[in-house]
Parts: structure tokens; sequence; C-alpha cells
């Protein structure tokens, strides 16, 4: 519907050069009696024409290319928007459509030929996902499977750093753990990592090596044991909710290529460093943020800044055309130093669109569930799935803005009820396959061919959601806001349902009986691809 008035809005625009200064926007009325789309073009022109708004909207209409058949009333509505009424036949051809294209209706080619790189995750590897990490995987994943489908070629990228302080913590813990495990009577340091996961390696060690590691140092096979098998783990975690990584990028990467010490040659040529208290500075207040800051301490040793920002730099070198960044809250402050040094080496920043999500706060039995990454009591990502389910933890980690703080529910998320949105969507989508296989001894089949008969208002509503899809899909990818994907399938399904309770198939006259049950598979379609978008299954029958 909005295809088709776009392009009657670009025919009138041949006599009506003025609609050619504005940038046209059709959006759905709140009120169903302001019709099935409307436009505030008129009112977006007065000023510029110095004209009654009500008079430009008459003057627009009546330049309109008119079919009575697919457009049945137009009106014009408080001080000059434009509303358009559809004709139930023109709004019920969107079965066909879907019906013709299946799984790839609404797919969108807008940026074929274009590279995109999400880079997600990346928690260095000293223990298990946690939830927090897990609302990160699923967002960044569910970003990427939006913008496959709006055409762009996307690299899913986890980055690293198992070098530094952290790491060598890691090592350590094992190595206290291990040598405690040989009988040992040795202190644990409070701020070592405490997981039962540091001493279940420490077992398998011992039942490998037996005490011929206990003089080896902590930096050595006791931090490589570590960070292969949390690695291991990690990777093992989020393939059980479907996500798998293109590339792994290692920090270190970019100290054994001599990138970080060309990095600081750039900034030194470029006269943006200074020394002060035996660091080096970064003059970050001429590139015009708050303050500078230090790239490198006085210990030679560099801040996370200045990795970050030859990381970066590589993800230009590699010529990607888009370069999503998704962090957590707590990067909120640090990444405009990071895009402030990448735009001083002459790089168009423009390209790179940073996403900042909100934190989790799992609730279980109304009881706020605290969490402590170093103390160990967390609730990993694992946990959670064992307890809901993939697709419930995948679906109630996307379902809300990420700019919202999430609080995950795990009662609500075990309910086998309309309750969880999770269940009510995945059952629309088992309902419907349940009326295909009624039907098939009744000798109906879905049929285009009396598609006009679809009348009535839930008929009317379901193929209007339907026809919303492609736009819905398409703008949530744009916007990168794959929540809103969660909200129109929801709709949907409510729309759905909502049919199933008006509209009677088996005993309905047989051609009204084919037209609702190509509604219903086209529907069907739908919920499948929507829920394929955010990485949930759409069961056949629960």
């Amino acid at each position: 519907m909005k295809d088709y008035l776009e392009n009657i809005f670009n025919n009138a625009a041949e006599k009506l050069e003025y609609l050619n200064e504005i940038n046209l926007q059709f959006s759905v009325p709140q009120q169903k009696g302001f019709g099935d789309f409307s436009t505030n073009a008129a009112l977006m022109l007065s000023k510029k024409l110095k004209r009654n708004p009500r008079e430009i909207a008459q003057e627009i209409i009546d330049n309109l290319p008119s079919d009575k058949s697919i457009i049945k009333k137009t009106e014009i509505a408080g001080p000059g928007f434009i509303n358009f009424f559809f004709s139930p036949s023109y709004i019920a051809g969107i079965v066909p459509k879907i019906l013709a294209e299946k799984e790839f209706f609404g797919r969108s080619n807008a940026f074929k030929g274009k590279k995109a790189i999400v880079e997600f995750v990346s928690a260095n590897p000293t223990g298990p996902l946690t939830v927090g990490h897990g609302r990160n995987a699923v967002i960044g994943d569910t970003v990427a499977r939006l913008l496959e489908w709006i055409g762009y070629d996307v690299t899913r990228e986890y980055y690293f750093n198992n070098a530094g302080r952290q790491m060598r913590v890691l090592g350590d813990s094992l190595r206290v753990r291990y040598l405690q495990e040989l009988g040992e009577e040795i202190d644990f340091p409070e701020e070592y990592y405490q997981g039962g996961y540091i001493s279940d390696f420490a077992k398998k060690i011992v039942e490998k090596y037996g005490d011929k590691l206990k003089d080896e140092p902590a930096e050595g096979i006791f931090k490589q044991i570590a960070e292969d098998k949390i690695f291991e783990d990690i990777k093992k975690t989020l393939s059980r909710i479907g996500i798998k990584f293109d590339n792994f990028f290692n920090e270190h990467s970019l100290y054994e290529s001599g990138k970080i010490d060309a990095i600081v040659e750039e900034f030194r040529k470029k006269n943006l460093t200074y020394e002060k208290d035996d660091a080096l500075w970064l003059k970050l207040t001429e590139l015009g943020n708050e303050a500078d800051k230090v790239i490198v301490k006085s210990t030679a040793e560099p801040t996370y800044r200045l990795p970050d920002i030859a990381y970066h730099i590589t993800k230009f070198e590699r010529g990607y055309d888009l370069i999503v960044d998704l962090f957590g809250s707590d990067h909120a402050a640090t990444y405009p130093d990071v895009l402030a040094a990448v735009k001083a080496l002459g790089n168009d920043i423009s390209k790179v669109k940073v996403l900042i999500h909100q934190f989790v706060t799992i609730v279980q039995g109304k009881e706020v569930v605290k969490m402590s990454t170093r103390k160990a009591n967390y609730i990993t990502l694992d946990y959670l799935i064992d307890e809901v389910g993939a697709d419930v933890v995948r679906y109630f980690f996307i379902m809300r803005s990420m700019t919202s703080h999430l609080n995950f529910d795990i009662e609500l998320a075990k309910k086998q009820s309309e309750e969880n949105p999770v269940f009510y969507l995945q059952y629309a989508h088992a309902r419907i396959s349940s009326i295909l296989r009624m039907v098939q001894g009744e000798g109906i089949e879905e049929s285009t061919e009396n598609i006009g008969l679809l009348e009535t208002e839930a008929e009317q509503n379901l193929l209007k959601k339907l026809w919303q899809f492609k736009d819905e899909i398409f703008n949530a990818a744009l916007n990168f806001e794959p929540h809103k994907v969660a909200v129109y399938l929801e709709g949907l399904a409510a729309a759905f349902h909502k049919f199933y309770t008006d509209c009677r198939i088996i005993g309905s006259p047989k051609e009204l009986a084919e037209a609702r049950m190509a509604l219903a598979v086209a529907t069907k379609y739908a919920i499948k691809t929507g829920l394929g978008l955010l990485g949930v299954n759409a069961p056949e029958k629960m």
C-alpha cells in the first residue's frame, strides 16, 4: 500500500513540482477512522508555499491518479492531513504476493554489494558468558541477521584480549587451584577468579599431568589452558543459541604486526601527542572532546584506548561500508575518544554505528538476583538456557529496546501461556500448522482465486498487518532497532488469533474457506520469517 502511494505521488510530482521539495512521509493512523495511511505533505508545504494546507491537500488529491478499485476514498482531515482508505480487494492482494515469495517475502536488496561488520560479545576469555554477555550476543546476532535481510554481506566478529593483568590473574588463579588440588596448603587471594570452573580445570590438569606442572609459572601453560578451555566453552554456549562468529580478532595481533607502534607514530607526526608524568597523552581536546587521555602509561604499557583505535583502523582497511559496534552501557563514555582518534587519522567515521545496550537484571521469584563476576555469584548464560530454553532466551533479550534496562523474569519465561510472548507467537504458528493438518481431510486447499471475499473486520485487520511486514522489518534493520520486529510480530499474532476466533475455515462455503486458508498460510510465512530473523524457532506442534 505504501509503495502504491509513493508511486502515485511521484506521478503527481510531474505537475506539482513542489512535491519534490519535501521528504514525503506516510504513516498508519492511530485511529481506524482516519484511514489506512495518512500523509502530512500539505502541512509540510504550507509555510513554504504560504498557502492554506487544506487547499494544498485538495490540489494534491486532484492531481493524484484515481483508481477506485485500489483507493476507495480519500479525505482531508484536521488542518490538512490527507487520509487514504484502500479497497478491501486491494488489501487482500497481499496474500498472493506472500504465497509467491514465501520465506523471501519482504527481503530487500537495497544494500546489495555493501559489506558490513558487526562486532559484538567481545568478552575476554576469563570466565563463562553471563546474562549480560547474553543480551549483547543476541542483539548483535539479530542486528547482523537484519542487515543481511536488507542486502548487506555481513561479517560477525569477536574481538578479545588474551594479554594484560586480567589474563595474568586468570593464569595464577588456575595455578593456585592446581596446587591446592595437589594437596598444598596455599591461600587463594580474594581478587582471584572464584568460579567453580577454575577448580574444574585444575582437576583436569591433575588428571592429565599429575604434579609435573607444580613449578610452572602462571603465565605459561596455566594461562594457556585456562584461555583455551574458556574459549571452547564460550563457543559452545553461543552455538546453543544459534550464534557463530566468522572471525575472532586477537588484540595481541595488533602488537605483533606493529600496528600499535605505527598508530603512535601517526599521532606524533600529526602533533597530537605530548608527554606528561612519563606517560604519553593524546590531545583529544584538540579533536573536540572534553579532556586529553593517556594512551601509553608511564610503565610503557598502552591503555585500552590505543589498541581499540588500532583495531578500528583495521576495520576501515578491510573495506567495510558499515561498521557496527555493540557495547554495554559501561562503554558509553569511552567510545567517543576512539572515534575522535580514528577520525583524526583520516577515516570516515560516518560509517561507524555504535550501539549501546543497557544491563540485565535477573528476577527470580520476585527477588532480584545480585551478581558479581569476580566473586562468581552470577547467573551464566548456560544456566539461563537450561532453565527456559534457547528460544525464550533469545526472544526475551530482544523484545525490549536495547536502550531500556531489561528485567528478565525467569518465572514468566517458563510459563506455557499467553502471558509469555514467545509462547504466544510460537502458538500462532503451531495453530496454523494444526489447521493445515485438519483441513487435509476436508478437501480445502488455500486458493487466491476468491481472495476478494476477505472483507470482515478481523480479516482486513490481519491483511493490513501483513502489508506492514516489509516496512517494519526494513525499518528495524535500517534503524538498528531489532526489538521492533518482536513488537510487530506480537501485533501480527494478536490479529491472527482474533481472525481465528471470528472467522471459521472448516464449515464455511468452499470459496471463502479456501481464501481464508490462503490468508492463514500467508500469515504462517510471515510469522516464521520474522521469528527466524530473531533466531527463534517456529514449531509445527506445541
